[in-house]
């Protein structure tokens, strides 16, 4: 049975993350100072000693998150594991796909780190603040949500629709302040047990990010691109790729599109993945799995203790 490595996206982020993986091996360390170096910027400092309101801000976040999947793939690959030999597809949450890609060679880490700040930056301004937001709904059925979402959308210039289908009964909306604040009541009138706006900075995956889109388009386009050792699950498709032009496509696509997680996890499910590893900080990858195939099992892979843990199950 196959093993698949997935990456976790914004939300998983806390101070200290990483820390003991960059004190126990060299390799992990090393991967702190490039993305540092990458940056100009003294991101671990920030990372390791917070303070966490600003970790937490976009562009911080999502190099953060990177660098800390990729240095517990550098603490792996230190004690002889093969990302190519033993691992069957990679998948990310959002800009979880980054680290996986950079995990897998389609791009270096260090031009990684960039695109994820200039993805974070661009995603930022894409928006004013105040005039999107993004809600959790919780226990119902995705259609209800998305009937919800146009009925709340009909007014000019109004955007609302799913951003992420986490599975477990999760989806999460995004768009302009009105708009999903009303598809909100609307959720919660058709049995919704919750909806709730999140704070977030601006409405991710939604069509307003088409700025932001643009921008990553001429950003990748400008990057030394390979085929990864091992196929990616795109988030947009659903669909394993080891093309260069189609895995750069669909980033571009990612930034306004949904990210399909609970089809992913049944994609996995459905084409023999038996284990999946959450490398990197949390483990919000591994609880989503759970309850979305319990057939299929879960490890999370984020400090050197977890890193010498599976070294045995992935030899």
């Amino acid at each position: 049975m196959a093993v698949a490595f997935t990456f976790p996206g914004q939300g998983s982020q806390a101070v200290g993350m990483g820390k003991d993986l960059a004190d126990a091996f060299p390799e992990a360390r090393r991967i702190f100072q490039e993305v540092d170096d990458a940056l100009g910027e003294n991101l671990s400092k920030l990372i390791w000693e917070g303070p966490e309101e600003t970790l937490t801000l976009t562009a911080n976040a999502q190099p953060a998150l990177m660098a800390v999947s990729l240095a517990a793939i550098r603490a792996l690959e230190s004690r002889g594991f093969s990302l190519k030999d033993k691992v069957a597809y990679v998948a990310g949450h959002s800009l979880g796909e980054y680290s996986a890609l950079a995990a897998a060679g389609f791009v270096s880490v260090a031009d990684a780190a960039r695109l994820l700040r200039i993805r974070g930056n661009a995603m930022q301004a894409a928006v004013p603040a105040g005039e999107g937001a993004m809600a959790a709904i919780i226990g119902l059925e995705q259609a209800d949500v998305e009937a919800a979402c146009a009925e709340a959308a009909q007014g000019a210039g109004s955007v609302c629709q799913v951003a992420n289908d986490n599975g477990g009964g999760q989806l999460v909306i995004s768009g302009t302040k009105a708009a999903v604040e009303l598809a909100a009541k609307l959720c919660t009138e058709k049995g919704a047990k919750r909806a709730l706006m999140l704070e977030v900075s601006a409405p991710f995956h939604s069509a307003l990010m088409t700025p932001a889109a643009e921008i990553m388009r001429e950003a990748l386009a400008s990057v030394a691109k390979a085929a990864p050792v091992v196929p990616i699950v795109s988030n947009v498709t659903v669909t394993p790729t080891s093309d260069p032009d189609e895995i750069a496509r669909r980033l571009v696509e990612q930034v306004i599109a949904r990210v399909r997680w609970r089809e992913t996890v049944e994609w996995f499910g459905a084409n023999g993945v038996a284990t999946l590893y959450e490398i990197g900080a949390g483990k919000v990858l591994s609880g989503l799995a759970r309850r979305i195939n319990r057939d299929i099992a879960t490890t999370s892979v984020g400090s050197a203790a977890d890193v010498e843990a599976v070294l045995a199950t992935l030899a």
